[in-house]
């Protein structure tokens, strides 16, 4: 996956490498939607203004950042920063067939760590399992279970975003945040 060119050969304008960490057999993973300029210099995924948002969200699940970070497993539907929108604010969104071509790499990463608990982060990331037509203000706040695994979503957590923002929708990441917890707790109860 960091090797890859896929994106590049075909003429997109990413910047590689391949931006996950974590471990294979983590219990929990996040998706975000694809890795910033600060997180390919850096070289960690939610590296920047959305990580914090995001840790100050799981920290009131209990959940610490170090210990996320070096024991459960963070990735993105795209792997590679796919530079600034046209109009300047912010990143641009990876199109579907950028989508396409990384797909295999996180149906793959899915089979090899084997979560219980996925978080996807974000409209794109929400997307791999929910469907597209439906609304955050019906998604997030609810979970999911497919292939035996537990989905529970979150908006997207850069500044660019003003969905967490505002009041009824902070209810409704609160109430995520509680199965989150739940889950959390049932995963690493032996271990709190």
């Amino acid at each position: 996956m960091r090797a890859c060119q896929l994106c590049v050969d075909a003429g997109y304008e990413v910047t590689p490498p391949a931006v996950t960490q974590g471990s294979v057999g983590a219990r929990m993973m996040t998706v975000g939607q694809a890795p910033g300029i600060t997180e390919v210099e850096v070289g960690r995924p939610f590296n920047a203004g959305s990580g914090k948002r995001l840790f100050s969200w799981l920290a009131q699940a209990g959940i610490e950042e170090n210990w996320f970070r070096t024991t459960q497993y963070m990735t993105s539907v795209t792997k590679c920063y796919p530079g600034r929108a046209k109009g300047g604010g912010g990143d641009r969104v990876p199109s579907r067939a950028e989508q396409k071509l990384c797909r295999i790499f996180f149906d793959q990463e899915l089979t090899l760590v084997d979560p219980q608990l996925i978080i996807p982060i974000g409209r794109l990331a929400i997307s791999l399992f929910y469907p597209a037509k439906e609304k955050l203000t019906q998604i997030i706040g609810t979970q999911i279970q497919t292939e035996g695994r537990w989905v529970i979503p979150l908006p997207h957590s850069s500044g660019a975003s003003r969905w967490h923002q505002i009041e009824e929708n902070r209810a409704l990441i609160q109430k995520a945040i509680g199965l989150i917890k739940a889950h959390y707790q049932s995963l690493f109860k032996s271990s709190l």
